[in-house]
């Protein structure tokens, strides 16, 4: 009967331990994917990011990188400590888990937080930031998100086109008589931005406040979902984590 019941304990191990690997390899390839999703956040809409007056987007994208990273090396650790049956290789990689948990869950929760506040801030800040920043000395940067935007999104201004004639660029010698940036017009020429008119420039109703929300808010859900996502799917690592180490514990040496 004892001989049964080691046997059984055994067979009990090894499952775990196969079950726990296979987690482990689909856990290495999503950190990749969270890793990912954070990078080409931060490098194909850095433009975008500059516009926008909260760092709580950026913040969750380098989150979701750096939690990335670290899934990625313990998911090479975590098969280690399972083939090796090391219980102190098993705790660290569990406290490792632990913590990238609390990292991606966070990530989410400030997703959803800004997810809330971001149509208000917007309100805020993107008419100002135009105006007062577009085409000034050491705002390259703005500048080139603002031409970028109206253009991807055939938008102009921050709720209209009438904003520009608060603009402190176009109000000066150096706007040379254009109503609105040549990045408003639907064929962009120099000096195009000399006529507002519909035929010449882009009138969409909500102006590029309404777009840029819009875009923002779909890539804060995809942070979200990632971030929550693959926290609960670490929860089924932690389970198999314990159980194998429960079981390695009542095991000879």
């Amino acid at each position: 009967m004892g001989v049964y019941e080691e046997k059984k304990e055994t067979c009990g191990t090894i499952c775990l331990k196969y079950l726990l690997f296979t987690f482990n390899f689909l856990f290495w390839m999503a950190g990749g994917v969270v890793m990912a999703v954070g990078v080409w956040t931060l490098l194909e809409k850095s433009d975008y990011i500059s516009l926008l007056p909260s760092k709580t987007y950026e913040a969750s994208a380098y989150i979701l990188i750096l939690a990335g990273a670290i899934v990625m090396v313990t998911g090479v650790l975590g098969c280690c400590a399972t083939f090796k049956e090391q219980r102190r290789l098993l705790r660290v990689y569990f406290v490792l888990l632990l913590c990238i948990f609390l990292l991606e869950v966070l990530a989410g929760v400030l997703a959803y937080i800004y997810y809330q506040q971001l149509n208000e801030e917007l309100k805020q800040s993107l008419r100002d930031t135009m105006i007062q920043k577009y085409e000034r000395t050491n705002q390259e940067h703005i500048t080139r998100a603002v031409d970028k935007l109206q253009q991807e999104f055939k938008c102009c201004g921050s709720n209209s086109s009438a904003d520009w004639a608060a603009s402190e660029w176009i109000r000066s010698q150096a706007g040379k008589g254009r109503l609105v940036p040549d990045s408003c017009c639907k064929t962009p020429t120099p000096m195009c931005g000399e006529r507002d008119h519909p035929s010449n420039i882009y009138k969409v109703e909500g102006g590029c406040i309404t777009k840029l929300e819009k875009f923002i808010l779909e890539h804060l859900k995809i942070i979200g979902a990632v971030g929550i996502g693959i926290a609960c799917v670490q929860v089924v690592g932690m389970v198999f984590t314990c159980c194998l180490y429960k079981s390695l514990k009542v095991e000879p040496y």
